[in-house]
């Protein structure tokens, strides 16, 4: 019987779909109980039909269509769980035909795959500079590294990529899908944060590399995403992705530390948020929406980490329970609230519309003397600039777009005041690019970091989910 769909939504800054399916119990007793041939289809019907009246809020059972014609109904072909590959045909062959042999458990360690599609070059999603070292920092969804490297490195065309001064990466890291960045601006530390697989924020010395434990460790909400910090008040914004939710900590939080306070509820117009930036002068957050949109349930249950914080006991932690069927997506924005804000409370502006030129808004950056605001436009393949002041459906005031500009897929941007550049981190062709602030137009970059052949186009794979496959077209398909 198929799952009735519940909610889709879109999540992890490469689109993820989650899929829901619930029966109603009763239903469900009712069908299993004419099976077992002790309730006749009659009072079965009944019983379902009345538990579909049950106004219980939940996802039910609609309808149950009998097979009349059991020998006509198309069958799946049974294959083995043991089969190595998805040709019973090949199982078949491979399979011993003495009754002794059969039982020989399959060594699937030393099995081979036919071959692998895999990016072997890192994919930068977020970038950052330390102006006191002269380093940038990017980090790596791809191969789940934090790399290093010289500002002023420039990859000539002719070659493959520019080595790292430094790495960090390996399980003793807990680095995997680092999206958030930041460079604390006295002492050089790299704050990093997990968007999907471990639920931490890890911070390390700008001396640290190879696979070492990070120096300090917070635990956060499944799905944190952005990354600001508000050096005058020592305190560290964080946005969440699948909890439409922004929570704030002190700088200095660590292990299961409760958060300070947090944003979240349908006032807000939180949707699937991803980056952010602050502006101290004028006391503000920004946040960059892709749209998806769920109701929560005040207090219903937390908000979920696989690394084992939070809770209802835990002060200012996030709700979790989800509204079902409330499901929606809004068309992608920026909402700009106050800095200290909290609680269920409206955006002061929103910038949303087609005039905005948003899709996929992922990174954002403020220069809080020039009153701009940069944003990563992700499926855009630009850079966007709007006057802190922007609301409404608004035309950015200048953008950084077009072949020469080598942007693609930009999911980080970082504004070098000391050196006055604007950096974009570009998940869609292996590259690193920056331009002179100010730089406006299809303009080519000042100078490209790659890790990969140039004009190579990045796979794009990131934490892929079971793969479908289409006989028809002979086409893999990937969820990420």
């Amino acid at each position: 019987m198929a799952p009735i769909l519940n909610s889709v939504f879109a999540g992890s800054g490469k689109t993820k779909v989650f899929v829901y399916g619930i029966i109603s119990v009763i239903s469900l007793s009712a069908i299993l109980l004419v099976l077992a041939g002790t309730l006749d289809p009659g009072k079965a019907d009944r019983a379902y039909r009345a538990a579909l009246r049950v106004p219980n809020g939940q996802a039910q059972l609609t309808a149950a269509e009998p097979i009349t014609n059991q020998d006509a109904a198309p069958m799946c072909v049974w294959e083995p769980v043991s089969a190595t590959s998805g040709s019973l045909a090949a199982f078949q062959q491979a399979r011993p035909t003495s009754t002794t042999a059969s039982t020989r458990p399959i060594d699937f360690a030393s099995q081979k795959p036919v071959r692998t599609i895999r990016d072997p070059y890192a994919a930068y999603s977020a970038v950052a500079v330390d102006p006191i070292n002269n380093e940038v920092i990017l980090t790596d969804e791809n191969l789940f590294q934090i790399l290093v490297y010289d500002r002023l490195a420039n990859t000539p065309a002719q070659a493959k990529m520019t080595e790292p001064k430094r790495v960090l990466g390996g399980l003793e890291t807990k680095i995997e899908f680092q999206c958030g960045l930041y460079i604390d601006p006295k002492n050089g530390d790299i704050y990093a944060v997990n968007n999907d697989t471990v639920d931490t924020l890890v911070i390390f010395s700008r001396d640290q590399k190879g696979n070492v434990p990070p120096k300090r460790e917070l635990i956060t909400v499944h799905g944190t995403f952005g990354i600001a910090v508000d050096e005058a008040a020592q305190e560290l914004f964080m946005s969440v992705q699948h909890e439409n939710a922004v929570i704030v900590y002190q700088k200095l939080a660590q292990g299961k530390d409760a958060p300070l306070r947090f944003i979240q509820g349908g006032k807000t117009q939180l949707a699937d948020p991803h980056g952010m930036a602050i502006d101290t002068k004028k006391q503000l957050m920004f946040v960059a929406n892709h749209g998806g949109f769920h109701e929560k349930i005040p207090g219903a249950e937390p908000a979920l980490s696989f690394a084992g914080a939070g809770g209802k006991d835990v002060p200012n932690w996030p709700d979790g329970g989800q509204k079902p069927g409330s499901g929606k997506n809004l068309p992608p924005s920026i909402t700009v609230y106050p800095l200290k804000g909290r609680g269920d409370l409206a955006p002061l502006q929103v910038i949303q519309g087609p005039k905005t030129r948003l899709n996929w808004p992922t990174g954002l950056a403020v220069d809080e003397d020039a009153g701009e605001l940069y944003v990563a436009n992700d499926m855009d393949d630009s850079i966007a600039v709007f006057d802190i002041t922007a609301n409404g459906d608004v035309a950015p005031k200048r953008m950084i777009r077009g072949s020469k500009s080598m942007i693609k897929n930009p999911t980080g941007v970082w504004l070098d005041f000391k050196n006055k550049e604007v950096w974009s981190a570009n998940f869609g062709n292996h590259s690193a690019t920056v331009y002179p602030m100010g730089a406006s137009g299809d303009v080519a970059p000042l100078r490209m970091i790659r890790s990969g052949p140039l004009n190579e186009q990045a796979l794009g794979i990131g934490n892929p989910h079971p793969v479908g496959y289409d006989s028809k077209r002979e086409q893999l398909i990937v969820p990420n």
